[in-house]
């Protein structure tokens, strides 16, 4: 089965190249520690790529797209017309992850997972559609076991392909009217905490639409009864495609030693679901900044990631893990770029 071998493939991080990365912090010309979480992102990626001194040079920001059954319980503020046409906009260069993208020197693929209309094929979408969108999970389960299989191994698929053009660095990005509501139905499976606690408003539902978008999550888990031990299952009964799509995405990039930047409360959610089946990808992951989302943050503490950036974002698309994506960047010139005390003639610090 290609799951189970991708999931076999997924090794720990390597301990001889993040122990000569950190002598290499140690060496430079600063006080031990003094660039923080700088040091340990690179420390980190180290572990990832295998290489004491890594180079990001090809990023790539997937954004993967798909529709919910679920807007038929009134859960979003927005119609699911909206999925396609922000499609187009994406392909076009016209969205805030195209903006920030270009910004930060990534190309931006966009994958149709699901979406609940035919797509014109335009240059730079790659269509992977399971189904033309999920079933309502407030009345019965998103997909079927298989599908959510499928939507799994498209997104490794995905990402496997892209290895080809370069790829060193991953940020996981979005896009589906209502996606926000199998995510946080995700998020209460694996953090056991209340929906009222994680549901937020979305693209800004009112506070009757709130109300509504609770009651759908708490119908769903009361009707799927999702397996929390069981990532497959948990995607099938209340998930997405896209979702599937960007778990199945993590999975390849873990197993391809690739830094994985997650954006915001719907690329957690399929980071939930990725560490469920592959509980080592975790360490792959980079956690880009704290979403505006009611929960974001509990689904953080339950991943134990420590988001770099806190500027109240809640868009999605990959914006916020694009921005983080630089970061990342500049850690590892700093390691690479920086002079040690003995190539830069500095005298170090005075022994105790």
């Amino acid at each position: 089965m290609y799951l189970n071998d991708l999931v076999s493939r997924i090794e720990p991080l390597d301990g001889q190249s993040m122990e000569a990365a950190n002598n290499r912090q140690n060496s430079l010309t600063k006080p031990q520690g003094s660039l923080g979480r700088l040091e340990k992102l690179s420390i980190q990626v180290a572990g990832i790529t295998r290489k004491a001194v890594p180079h990001l040079q090809d990023k790539v920001a997937l954004v993967m797209a798909g529709d919910h059954g679920v807007v038929s319980e009134g859960v979003s503020a927005y119609p699911q017309e909206v999925t396609p046409q922000m499609v187009y906009n994406f392909l076009r260069g016209g969205a805030a992850i195209n903006v920030l993208a270009r910004h930060v020197g990534a190309r931006v693929v966009v994958v149709d997972m699901g979406v609940a209309s035919d797509l014109e094929v335009l240059p730079g979408l790659v269509v992977k559609k399971i189904a033309y969108g999920t079933g309502n999970i407030a009345r019965g389960p998103a997909m079927t076991r298989e599908q959510a299989l499928q939507s799994l191994i498209a997104g490794a698929q995905v990402v496997d392909s892209l290895k080809e053009g370069g790829l060193d660095i991953l940020a996981t990005g979005d896009m589906g009217i209502g996606n926000t509501t199998p995510s946080a139905a995700i998020a209460a499976v694996y953090t056991g905490r209340p929906v009222e606690e994680i549901a937020g408003r979305g693209t800004g539902v009112d506070d009757t639409g709130l109300q509504r978008k609770v009651s759908a999550i708490q119908k769903a888990l009361q009707v799927n009864q999702p397996n929390p031990k069981d990532g497959v299952d948990v995607l099938a009964k209340v998930g997405g495609f896209e979702i599937g799509g960007l778990a199945g995405a993590i999975l390849a990039a873990a197993a391809s030693h690739c830094p994985i930047v997650i954006d915001g409360f719907i690329s957690t959610a399929a980071a939930m679901i990725a560490v469920s089946v592959a509980p080592i990808a975790r360490d792959y992951l980079i956690a880009a900044h704290t979403s505006q989302e009611r929960g974001h943050h509990l689904m953080m503490n339950w991943l134990e990631l420590e988001p770099l950036l806190d500027l109240q974002m809640r868009l999605g698309e990959g914006t916020g893990a694009a921005l983080a994506m630089s970061l990342v960047e500049a850690s590892c010139k700093v390691l690479s770029e920086m002079s040690t005390f003995g190539e830069a003639g500095v005298s170090e610090k005075d022994a105790a």
